[in-house]
């Protein structure tokens, strides 16, 4: 339901408030599910060991987080921009070295994102699922981290469920295969669904703004 309210986000006993394109709406609260698949286990299991690895830093290191995560800038749900602290700082870089198969670091690196992935083309069928993108190949040392949506009815043109079903080898050449990964993971495409495909380039534990398209089935 649609609301002219102050800007508010979150849950309040059995409402929950949050905005969309068309303004602050409320709806009933759901309970979140939480299958505990392995996907899941993996992603919980490397942020408490990041958690633990924070406290074991010297107060040197800490601050050179700190710094970092103040370069680092976000925006809530509210739209607002915010930046991070140092242990956000870490464990951002350190989940997302790990995702891509690196080691994690102490020292935290200078603040250097990759640029964006200039375009991407996904092309799905029932028996393949091939992202193409530019520029290729990438570059010394860079991954493509590729995420994608459940599937969803043809007539959906919006997504807020990506998930990181395949990071690509370095310096990789397009198109990026991952039909198996997606199989795997979300079952097979059938025919007259929309899959959402998202990709930021990786570098040195940083990845690139995302960018994205939908693609139907055939």
């Amino acid at each position: 339901m649609k609301i002219l309210n102050y800007p508010s986000s979150g849950s309040y006993q059995s409402l929950t408030f949050s905005r969309n394109r068309n303004g602050q709406y409320v709806r009933t609260r759901a309970i979140p599910v939480n299958p505990s698949s392995t996907f899941q286990q993996a992603v919980r299991a490397r942020l408490t060991t990041a958690a633990q690895d924070w406290r074991e830093l010297t107060a040197l290191q800490r601050e050179g987080w700190a710094t970092l995560g103040e370069q680092i800038t976000r925006t809530d749900s509210l739209g607002q921009g915010y930046t991070l602290t140092g242990f956000q700082a870490y464990v951002l870089i350190n989940n997302n070295r790990l995702a891509a198969a690196d080691v994690k670091v102490s020292d935290a690196p200078a603040h250097l994102p990759p640029d964006p992935i200039l375009s991407v083309t996904a092309t799905i069928t029932a028996a393949s699922y091939s992202i193409a993108y530019t520029p290729t190949p990438l570059g010394a040392g860079e991954k493509l981290f590729a995420s994608c949506s459940p599937q969803r009815s043809a007539g959906r043109n919006f997504e807020g469920d990506y998930r990181l079903i395949l990071v690509s080898a370095a310096a990789a050449a397009s198109p990026l295969v991952v039909f198996a990964a997606y199989t795997t993971r979300m079952g097979t495409p059938l025919v007259g669904n929309k899959i959402f495909t998202s990709v930021q380039r990786y570098l040195n534990g940083f990845l690139s703004t995302p960018i994205s398209t939908s693609t139907i089935v055939v």
